[in-house]
């Protein structure tokens, strides 16, 4: 019997399949589409059920573990919206391919909201739609599980830009601990906007004035700030998304050198403040002399969707 219900193991197969072909939803649309049932032969079954499941998981840093009892009760994961349904009640799916269409509404309970997808190293927000065809005692159930994205409902109201002018000198930098003086220069710079649109480009422009010691590269480094935690208090853990070079080598100085990147998507959403999380985001301008010398300005952004 064993190697039989292995056979039907080998020869059936679940699937999902999402209407949407970019998998992205809003909160009040309706997540549609069909579960694919390919088998050899007939399969019997106790029943064929669909799981949707919105969570935040926050996870502590290692060096805010231990530190704050308060903190393990802050951690577990939110559920943010969950249902289940019955898409077909036992009985046997035909040989051959089978396909049963299905409809979830994004609907909240109470004064939930749906936070947008986001994948991060502390905070990671996902949303997913797990099928399950029940098995009899012997043989094993077959599941299959997709991920879905939400991104939030667009903000009311225009978003005002905020334009930020820069001047980087050995007198502005707060954090050096060398007692040997840094060498001398003079950057000037503007981002066009630090109130940024997620499916827009951070833009702006950054001229060397000049520098004693010559450039070894121009960086810029978009950074993540995640924060857990409670009333008792609070681990805020900043990480490196992605870092990406707009200058190579000592550049012409007087020259303006573009500013360009673009949010990438799963990796940042809307700034996003909670009772027990917070997503933020910054930007580094980062210069690199010759002689490793890291020059670093840094600039917090407010990311949302209109």
């Amino acid at each position: 019997a064993e190697n039989q219900e292995e056979e039907i193991k080998m020869s059936a197969s679940v699937d999902i399949r999402l209407k949407r072909a970019n998998k992205v939803y809003h909160e009040g649309e309706v997540l549609a589409g069909i579960v694919v049932i390919v088998s050899r032969e007939a399969v019997q079954h106790q029943g064929i059920f669909l799981t949707m499941e919105g969570v935040v998981n926050l996870q502590l840093s290692t060096k805010s573990v231990g530190v704050f009892e308060a903190f393990y009760n802050s951690v577990k994961p939110i559920q943010l919206i969950s249902s289940n349904i019955e898409v077909v009640k036992p009985g046997k799916v035909p040989s051959g391919k089978t396909e049963i269409p299905f409809e979830f509404p994004l609907l909240v309970k109470g004064n939930k909201v749906l936070y947008e997808t986001y994948h991060g190293v502390f905070v990671n927000i996902q949303y997913t739609l797990r099928c399950d065809m029940k098995r009899s005692l012997l043989a094993k159930d077959l599941s299959k599980t997709c991920e879905f994205m939400v991104h939030s409902l667009p903000q009311k109201g225009k978003l005002p830009p905020n334009p930020v002018d820069f001047t980087i000198t050995p007198e502005t930098l707060q954090n050096i601990k060398e007692r040997s003086a840094p060498p001398k220069f003079l950057i000037r710079g503007r981002l066009n906007s630090t109130n940024c649109v997620i499916t827009q480009p951070l833009t702006g422009e950054l001229v060397v004035e000049s520098s004693e010691v010559p450039i070894k590269s121009i960086e810029l480094q978009l950074v993540r700030v995640e924060t857990c935690g409670c009333a008792e208090g609070y681990a805020r853990e900043a990480t490196e998304i992605q870092n990406i070079q707009i200058a190579e080598g000592d550049v012409c100085h007087s020259l303006p050198i573009p500013i360009y990147m673009v949010f990438p998507r799963l990796f940042t959403c809307p700034t996003l403040e909670t009772t027990n999380f917070k997503v933020e985001f910054e930007v580094n301008v980062v210069m690199v002399l010759h002689d490793d010398h890291l020059i670093t300005e840094n600039f917090p952004l407010k990311l949302c969707r209109v």
